[in-house]
């Protein structure tokens, strides 16, 4: 039987309506504006616009196009060959335009968008334009539905930037129909935790580069997604959990039939929901306060990845809804950890689909009243439409309810029995400023850690540190400069191995910085997002070597044990960041680390709105 919906996640959304309700007017009247028409979208334009659009289109679809009466489907993808998660989007632009004709519609591949690799450019100076290409690949978006071409859109993206920037971009588009299509985890390797425990030979020097490479190959291996529980595979979960994937996809294996079925079946419903039909699912009314609620449940039941303290902050802003973290702290309270993944857990996200994947979980989380369970989804009203698996009957693609028990227990859980009361994500404050922390796949032994600061301006040096044999004591590592206005605010998950290494020899450690981490980050507790940013005045800036630091993360609290007096008195410190404005096309990112948003407003480099007013 399902329970009414939980107070408390009622009482979030309300307060998240009500903060919000300026933006999300603004954002309703500017989407009705733009979709006032009951013509196809390119009906708006001239004669010689409207050639130029279909000049090159095949002669069949030349005619739909011409007389404008049938839905045109832009694709928007983050395809490249490069990027094993995005490798496989080379084949759908042909089966979403040959799905789009059997739908009665046409499609057009309206834009690239860019698609870097995290893991390639993990701890190099690549990262630090990790977190703008997710407003650049926003701004690439839009410039690819600015045409005013099409009348619905197919988002073809995966990995950590990619997802929240196309949905950024669309939602400046919201008065069309947006389904987002995934391309599925590639096959179990090596397993995660194997793979860590290399890394960490090779950070203490046990092991050579061959020995970490053929390791790294055995776990990076073929197309498809990373199979451990990081930004990209949390990025899918929020994409069904907020109605925005066909029920179900998020993790089907790519370059299979059901993969194929299921990218073909999205250019199918998209065309069926457009507003020259009779069931027109805007996306703007999709990515409402109660969708984005839901996000936030779904992030926590996973113990998913913390880059979305940023990117759901920026998305929902996008569609005039503004949060913050203390919503995603009151949240955390009440919904409990459902998934092991690792690096949450020893499994991997194909044990977790097979074990009943998203579609159990959404029926637990609905069953519990842990989700608002009347959202408009792409599918209709109503996220029971979530609560069940595709599968292929005689090549035709079905749906059916997931099976009432979990396929692992250990992978996957009921509400009833929780691998932990609460969803392991914890705001944290003090003197040094607001911070999250990942605790799901922290050991409780190693939440509290109180231990005398070593400050580090970059995560270089605490590396040379390490080899020269100078960490092997208790510390808290500081390292600052690491915010977005500083230098992109890089993921410092390079830093992982070492201070694991340093865990594991029974030294209590821990890491706070105003940087981020990896998706994939877990067992060493660290204090992330640290804002304001230490560039922009943050007390980090005021911690010298020697300071006891106590970070609390059961209690929420991250402290400099520092006499107040003194600690009133301290300047804020100076460092050269020079290296950091130009090399690997850095040069061309100083606009974006000048306009750019504290971490808790969601680290943006353009004008969303930012408050109630």
């Amino acid at each position: 039987m399902t329970a009414p919906t939980h107070s408390q996640l009622l009482a979030v959304t309300e307060r998240i309506r009500q903060r919000s309700a300026p933006t999300r007017q603004r954002y309703l009247k500017g989407i009705e504006d733009a979709g006032r028409s009951n013509q196809a979208g390119r009906a708006q334009l001239g004669c010689t616009n409207l050639a130029h659009g279909y000049a090159a289109a095949p002669a069949g679809d030349k005619i739909w196009l011409r007389e404008q009466r049938k839905p045109n489907i832009a694709i928007v993808s983050a395809y490249n060959d490069m990027l094993s998660a995005h490798q496989p989007f080379e084949a759908y632009p042909a089966w979403i335009k040959e799905a789009a004709r059997e739908a009665g519609a046409t499609a057009q591949f309206a834009g690239g968008v860019p698609a870097m690799c995290d893991g390639v450019t993990q701890g190099q100076p690549g990262m630090e334009l990790s977190l703008f290409s997710r407003d650049v690949i926003a701004m690439s978006t839009a410039v690819a539905l600015s045409h005013n071409m099409f009348d619905a859109v197919l988002c073809l993206g995966v990995c950590d930037k990619i997802v929240p920037g196309l949905l950024i971009g669309a939602l400046s588009f919201g008065h069309l129909p947006v389904i987002f299509v995934p391309a599925g985890p590639m096959g179990t390797g090596q397993s995660n935790a194997d793979k860590a425990k290399v890394r960490q030979k090779f950070a203490a020097g046990e092991i050579g580069k061959e020995a970490l490479l053929e390791a790294e190959e055995k776990s990076y291996h073929s197309a498809g997604t990373c199979t451990f529980y990081g930004t990209a595979n949390s990025n899918q979960m929020l994409m069904e959990v907020m109605g925005l994937h066909l029920p179900g996809s998020a993790f089907v294996s790519p370059n299979t039939p059901l993969r194929e079925a299921l990218t073909r079946e999205a250019a199918h419903r998209v065309a069926r929901i457009t507003h020259l039909g009779q069931e027109h699912i805007p996306l703007g009314k999709v990515i409402d306060e109660e969708a984005i609620v839901n996000g936030i449940v779904g992030l926590l039941s996973t113990g998913g990845s913390t880059n979305h303290t940023l990117h759901l902050v920026a998305m929902a802003r996008a569609a005039g809804v503004i949060i913050d973290w203390d919503d995603f702290d009151a949240l955390s309270d009440i919904v409990p950890l459902l998934a092991r993944v690792y690096p949450n857990g020893n499994a991997d996200v194909n044990e977790f689909h097979t074990a009943g994947g998203m579609a159990f979980l959404v029926r637990e989380l609905l069953d519990a009243g842990l989700l608002h369970p009347q959202v408009l989804t792409a599918m209709g009203r109503g996220l029971h439409h979530y609560t069940q698996t595709p599968v292929l009957n005689n090549e035709q693609l079905q749906w059916q309810p997931v099976p009432p028990d979990s396929g692992n227990n250990a992978v996957l859980t009921t509400f009833s029995t929780p691998f932990s009361a609460d969803g392991g994500l914890k705001v944290l404050n003090g003197n040094l400023g607001r911070s999250v922390i990942k605790v799901s796949a922290v050991k409780p032994e190693h939440r509290l850690v109180e231990a005398p600061a070593l400050v580090f301006d970059h995560q270089e040096a605490l590396i040379e540190a390490y080899k020269r044999g100078e960490l092997e004591r208790h510390f808290v590592a500081v390292v600052r400069f690491q915010g977005p206005r500083a230098n992109g605010m890089p993921e410092l998950h390079s830093l992982t191995p070492t201070l694991a290494n340093l865990q594991d020899k029974g030294f209590n450690v821990a890491l706070v910085t105003d940087g981020r981490m990896s998706g994939a980050s877990g067992k060493v507790p660290a204090a992330i997002h640290i804002t304001p940013e230490v560039l922009a005045g943050g007390p980090l800036g005021k911690v010298r070597d020697g300071d006891l630091i106590r970070l609390d993360a059961e209690a929420g609290i991250l402290t400099a044990l520092v006499d107040e007096a003194e600690w009133a008195a301290r300047e804020a410190p100076v460092t050269d960041l020079s290296a950091n404005t130009h090399g690997s096309g850095r040069e061309l990112f100083g606009t974006f680390r000048h306009a750019v948003t504290g971490a808790e407003q969601g680290a943006m480099s353009f004008g969303l709105p930012t408050t109630q007013s």
